[in-house]
């Protein structure tokens, strides 16, 4: 209890709030992405520790329980917090102080104790591994698509706001805390609080890379940025806070009303080896974001089949590559080696996380090496 009492006295004097069990600790209002509590009544030993700006769950497991390791302790108290890399300034975080190894002060003298009195034949056991999310909120803002509707048309369905202009009139590229105008007030239904995702045209009149006739048009891409927080609103216009940007918001893009987007659990597949067993109808990669000509784990990358093909969100897909018995290991051009003995080797696995009609955007999940167009993607 002397440890909890010391950590709850260092809180105080930080400017977190320490409530004893029988108080509960009520929660202002801020923005954040979670549906955090309202109000929480802490358990003896724990306290409830106020995000502040720069806070990590990182950070939190070192301050509060002399290991930064232990933040998964702290995130299985806090199940609302749906992604552990996002946390918001106000948020209430929860944490069991009773669970602190050390004493605030004495990491690292405590830690080398602790150490140094294991038997060298005695192994600490880590808990279950956590599940590994193959598409988060991160991914989604920045993920590419194909609209065939095209991007006018997309636009105008899901009624997107333009961006017209922005505060930092010194600089083009845009980044989280900026001020951005847009063209679309509450005449047009915005309100106040309202979150949007940023959206660019990367590829107008986008053609299959195997239609060399280019007759087949499968529409545009278009490429998500970022996320916006509408703060005030005139009849005709808006003006908005950037909240998060990974690759930079220019003017000119368009700001389309969205629903929080979840979490999806990866399931990777253990049915691999080389060559691949290859299942028609077989899908290709036709685009890698931000039109990159090759695409590592974590990339997103589209393939030419969808909904219509049977592909459903969630869905692991294996990718490979195929070669020529006498080029093994060399990637060859399949008309110049059109006839001649072939395998395929395994690349990675990727995830289907949206899907159109005829074309699906997948998350690169394992790689071998890099993935690039014409790469096969099989069930």
């Amino acid at each position: 209890m002397a440890l909890a009492a010391s950590a709850q006295e260092t809180a105080r004097q930080s400017g977190n709030s320490t409530a004893p069990a029988a108080e509960p600790v009520k929660v202002a209002a801020h923005s954040s992405r979670w549906d955090y509590p309202k109000e929480i009544s802490p358990a003896a030993g724990q306290k409830v520790h106020i995000v502040e700006k720069g806070d990590t769950l990182w950070d939190l497991g070192a301050r509060y329980l002399g290991n930064p390791f232990a933040w998964p302790q702290i995130w299985e108290l806090n199940k609302w917090v749906k992604d552990p890399h996002w946390i918001y300034p106000g948020d209430p975080i929860l944490i069991d102080v009773s669970r602190s190894a050390v004493a605030p002060g004495r990491e690292q003298d405590a830690a080398t104790a602790e150490v140094t009195a294991l038997r060298p034949d005695v192994r600490r056991l880590n808990k279950p591994v956590q599940d590994e999310f193959g598409y988060s909120f991160q991914d989604f803002i920045q993920l590419p698509f194909i609209a065939p509707q095209g991007a006018d048309a997309y636009f105008k369905e899901n009624r997107a706001f333009p961006i017209q202009g922005h505060q930092a009139w010194e600089r083009s590229i845009l980044a989280d805390g900026d001020t951005v105008y847009l063209k679309g007030g509450s005449d047009q239904g915005a309100k106040v609080g309202d979150r949007l995702v940023v959206t660019k045209v990367l590829s107008r009149k986008f053609h299959h890379p195997d239609d060399h006739s280019r007759k087949g048009l499968l529409g545009d891409v278009l490429q998500q940025e970022g996320v916006v927080r509408i703060v005030t609103v005139y009849p005709d216009a808006s003006v908005a806070v950037i909240e998060h940007a990974l690759d930079g918001i220019y003017e000119g893009a368009h700001a389309v009303p969205f629903t929080e987007p979840a979490n999806i659990v990866a399931k990777p597949r253990t049915d691999i080896g080389s060559p691949v067993p290859l299942k028609d109808p077989l899908a290709k990669v036709i685009f890698v974001r931000e039109d990159r000509p090759v695409g590592g784990a974590g990339d997103l990358v589209i393939i030419d089949q969808g909904a219509r093909h049977g592909l459903k969100v969630g869905e692991i897909l294996i990718s490979a590559r195929r070669r020529t018995l006498a080029n093994a290991g060399v990637f060859v051009n399949p008309k110049k080696e059109a006839g001649k003995p072939s395998t395929n080797y395994y690349l990675g696995q990727m995830m289907v996380v949206r899907t159109e009609q005829d074309t699906a955007t997948c998350r690169l999940l394992r790689t071998r090496e890099e993935v690039m167009v014409g790469d096969i993607a099989t069930r």
